[in-house]
C-alpha cells in the first residue's frame, strides 16, 4: 500500500477500490465527474482515493492534488494473495488502513463491490438494480453475487444516493431500506455536451468515421439490457416497410455480448445500415451527437441515462424507452415507446425521422429539459449528504 499527502477540509475518503477505468460505461462518467467536483476548490472536502494501482494513474490525472490509498490487485499478486489469507481468518488489511486514515466518511460510488464495516460512517450510491428485474440477463453465480453485495451495501450504508427517484423506490420495495436513509441525486451531462457550430470541426469528425449518410444514434454498451436485439429487428422493419436509407452508428464498450449483436446485424441483412464505432474517444462524442438526426435509446433498465441529457444539451431530438427511469430523466422531451415491441420502435423512429417540425420541437425540449440537470447541483446535493453525517449531533 502506498499513500500520498492529505490537505485539510471535511475529510472524505472515496472507495475506488474495484473502480475499472475504460470498462464500466456511465459508472465512470459518474466517477469523474464526482472526483473532479469534489476535488475542485470550494468544495469543502478533503479527498482520499482509495484504489489499485491500476486506476491510479487514472485519478493523478484527474485530480493530482488528492491523497491516495493505493492497493495492489493484480490476479496472482502477493500482495492480493496476502490480503484473501488474512481476510479468511478474520483480518481486513483494507478495512484497517482506511480505519486509520481517520476520515470523516468514506463514500462508495458505485455498488457491485465488496462491502467493508468502516468505522466511518459510510454513503453508498446505487445506479441500478437492474439484475433483480432481468435475472436472465446474469449466470447464477453472478447472479448471487451481485444480490448478496448489493443487499449487504444496503444495510451497512448510513446514508444512500440513489441517482433517480426509480431506483429509490427499487431499493424500498425490493430491500426493504427505510425511504429517509434513501437521498435522490441526479446526475447530469458535462458542459463539453452542448450545440457545436464550429462546421470544419463537425466536417472533420464527420469524415474520420466515415459519417457520410444520416443516421440514428446509440451510444450504449453492448450489455443485454441495452436491447440492441429489439433495436435491430425494428431497423429490419424500417428497412423493408420504407427503404430506409440511413444509418444506426453504433458506439459504446464491447461485452460479453457483443458478438451477439455483430451476428445479429448479419443475419437480419442489416450490415449496410450498421456502423459499429466502438469506444471512442471522449472528446469525439459530443460532435457525434450534434451530426445525428436523433437519438434512439431503447434501453429495457435504467438507473438514470447520462446519454439523454447528453444528447438533450447537444441538440440532439429524442426517440426512446418508455421504462424504469426514462420517462423521469426526459420528462416531455422525447418520443417513447415500448422497448420490447419492435413494430412501436419502427414506428417511433419512423416518425421522428421523417417529420422536421416534430424532430425540431423534440430538440427545443430537449434543451429546455437538459438545463435542469448540472454535475455542479449533483456534487452540492452530494456535499450536502456529506455534511449532515460529518456535522456533530446531527443523527447517523
Amino acid at each position: 500500500m502506498k499513500m500520498k499527502p492529505l490537505g485539510e477540509g471535511m475529510r472524505i475518503a472515496l472507495n475506488m477500490l474495484e473502480f475499472n477505468p475504460g470498462g464500466m460505461g456511465g459508472v465512470e462518467t459518474y466517477v469523474r465527474e464526482l472526483v473532479r467536483g469534489l476535488a475542485s476548490p470550494g468544495s469543502d472536502c478533503e479527498l482520499t482515493i482509495i484504489c489499485s494501482e491500476r486506476a491510479s494513474e487514472y485519478f493523478t490525472a484527474l485530480a493530482p492534488a488528492c491523497r491516495q490509498v493505493v492497493f495492489t490487485t493484480r490476479r496472482g499478486s502477493l500482495s492480493r494473495l496476502a490480503r484473501g489469507i488474512l481476510r479468511s481468518v478474520g483480518i481486513d488489511l483494507v478495512k484497517m488502513a482506511v480505519d486509520n486514515l481517520g476520515v470523516d466518511l468514506v463514500h462508495t460510488p458505485y455498488t457491485n463491490v465488496r462491502s467493508y464495516r468502516f468505522r466511518s460512517p459510510q454513503v453508498v450510491t446505487f445506479l441500478d438494480l437492474q439484475h433483480e428485474y432481468f435475472p436472465e440477463f446474469f449466470s447464477e453465480r453472478e447472479l448471487q453475487r451481485r444480490r448478496r453485495k448489493f443487499q449487504q451495501a444496503a444495510h451497512i450504508a448510513t446514508r444512500i444516493i440513489a441517482i433517480s427517484r426509480f431506483t429509490k423506490d427499487c431499493l424500498v420495495e425490493l430491500y426493504g431500506v427505510e425511504p429517509g436513509r434513501i437521498h435522490v441525486v441526479h446526475l447530469a451531462s458535462n458542459p463539453s455536451y452542448c450545440i457545436r457550430s464550429d462546421q470544419r470541426e463537425l466536417a472533420a469528425v464527420r469524415k474520420r468515421y466515415g459519417l457520410i449518410r444520416p443516421f440514428l444514434f446509440y451510444p450504449a454498451a453492448t450489455w443485454p439490457h441495452k436491447n440492441h436485439a429489439m433495436l435491430l429487428e425494428a431497423l429490419k422493419i424500417i428497412v423493408e416497410r420504407h427503404n430506409f436509407s440511413g444509418e444506426l452508428v453504433l458506439t459504446g464498450i464491447a461485452s460479453h455480448h457483443h458478438e451477439t449483436v455483430r451476428r445479429s446485424i448479419a443475419e437480419l441483412g442489416l450490415t449496410d445500415q450498421v456502423r459499429i464505432l466502438g469506444y471512442l474517444p471522449y472528446d469525439d462524442i459530443p460532435y457525434l451527437y450534434n451530426l445525428a438526426r436523433l437519438l434512439v435509446f431503447p434501453s429495457l433498465h435504467e438507473g438514470f441515462g447520462i446519454p439523454l441529457v447528453e444528447a438533450m444539451a447537444s441538440g440532439c431530438p429524442v426517440v426512446c424507452s418508455d421504462r424504469t427511469s426514462i420517462p423521469e430523466v426526459v420528462g416531455d422531451a422525447g418520443l417513447m415507446f415500448n422497448p420490447e415491441s419492435p413494430e412501436e420502435i419502427a414506428v417511433s423512429i419512423w416518425t421522428a425521422w421523417n417529420n422536421q417540425e416534430l424532430l425540431s420541437a423534440l430538440r427545443e425540449k430537449g434543451l429546455r429539459r437538459a438545463a435542469d440537470f448540472s454535475w455542479a447541483r449533483t456534487i452540492e446535493d452530494t456535499i450536502h449528504i456529506y455534511r449532515g453525517l460529518c456535522t456533530p449531533g446531527v443523527s447517523r
